[in-house]
């Protein structure tokens, strides 16, 4: 049985893809309610306007945004903003007792410097970013759980640190050797119009950010953690003509020629045993990226190439659950001691 009092939580950017999806899962989540939703480019507007099919569910106004104001209401605060307004915000909340999930890339980083060089964005807030926890559970339960702050993943990282965190926690691969080559939907790039979105632009497949995609730092740094020794990463990135979903192939040679898909496939299944939303494939089925769409799922599989002596690793989710608001609210549910699948959509749609 559930708890009689709801906790009263706020969405700061509501209008974007993240806070939508947000919106619509915690609709549905038993533990929670909906109090805030905050923005302050669309404040005063009901939030119907913005998304109409939400209309009879969401019966709200978007509000400016008051960290004073939210704090007074809400207990937890999701912040989806464009990267460098989350941390001009998360201190006042923190300080007044919220707990804070950010979707942007604000508080994703030990070191600030990386983020600067990277964002170009200069910070003051180091005390505030020296408590966030990296909120990819399956590697960070433990500590999401007794998290104030929680700095969500992005999406490409979320499916590459799955595919490849078994491998370097293991020391099965050579770290440096790894290359990520993923693809997204256009989902990916939010809701402001954009030029090269348009679909007479978007019908097409090409690469972007080649060798400069903010991502890379982010990826680097959790392999590096996994290895237990700084990393460097080879990521390219490629916008497809879907609205949604990932599939990231890795590629990396194997300390060990001998091993076999089995074993990894058996190495995989142990390592994600206690994880509900990951997916281990059978031998030989490749995913597909529609297998993940609407769902906080995650499904992978193993090949090894014994010519070449290099493991192919496949992961897919959807962009915006798995890699944005359904990882968002898995950490929540870890950090309030919930079922970490609550108010979480199980199956993916199909076709």
């Amino acid at each position: 049985m559930g708890n009689l009092r709801r906790v009263p939580l706020g969405i700061v950017g509501a209008s974007d893809y993240g806070g939508v999806q947000l919106a619509r899962l915690l609709m549905d989540h038993p533990e929670v309610e909906l109090v805030y939703l905050g923005e302050d480019s669309s404040a005063g507007k009901q939030f119907a306007e913005l998304y109409p099919h939400l209309a009879h569910a969401v019966n709200q106004q978007i509000e400016p945004v008051d960290p004073e104001m939210i704090a007074h209401h809400c207990e937890v605060v999701f912040l989806s903003l464009p990267n460098g307004l989350a941390c001009q915000i998360a201190p006042q909340l923190l300080e007044k007792g919220c707990k804070v999930l950010d979707l942007s890339a604000d508080y994703r980083f030990s070191d600030l410097a990386t983020y600067t060089t990277w964002y170009g964005i200069h910070r003051n807030d180091s005390v505030t970013a020296a408590q966030s926890v990296y909120g990819l559970p399956e590697l960070y339960r433990d500590r999401i759980a007794e998290a104030q702050l929680v700095a969500c993943p992005g999406c490409y990282p979320t499916a590459s640190l799955l595919a490849l965190s078994p491998l370097l926690k293991q020391g099965l691969i050579v770290p440096e050797t790894a290359i990520i080559d993923a693809k997204s939907g256009t989902s990916g790039s939010g809701r402001q119009p954009k030029v090269h979105l348009l679909l007479a632009e978007a019908d097409s497949i090409s690469a972007y950010s080649v060798v400069r995609h903010h991502h890379t730092p982010e990826i680097e740094q959790i392999c590096s953690d996994l290895a237990g020794h700084e990393v460097t990463i080879q990521f390219t990135p490629h916008l497809i003509p879907m609205v949604r979903g990932i599939l990231a192939t890795v590629y990396a040679t194997l300390r060990d020629p001998g091993l076999v898909r089995e074993d990894l496939i058996t190495i995989y299944r142990a390592f994600y045993r206690n994880s509900p939303w990951v997916k281990i494939c059978e031998p030989g089925v490749y995913p597909q990226t529609k297998w993940a769409r609407g769902s906080n799922l995650c499904y992978i599989s193993i090949e090894v190439d014994p010519r070449t002596g290099r493991v192919i690793v496949i992961s897919t989710i959807d962009n915006l659950i798995k890699g944005q608001a359904g990882q968002a609210i898995q950490c929540l549910n870890i950090m309030m001691g919930w079922d970490e699948t609550l108010g979480l959509p199980k199956l993916g749609l199909y076709p």
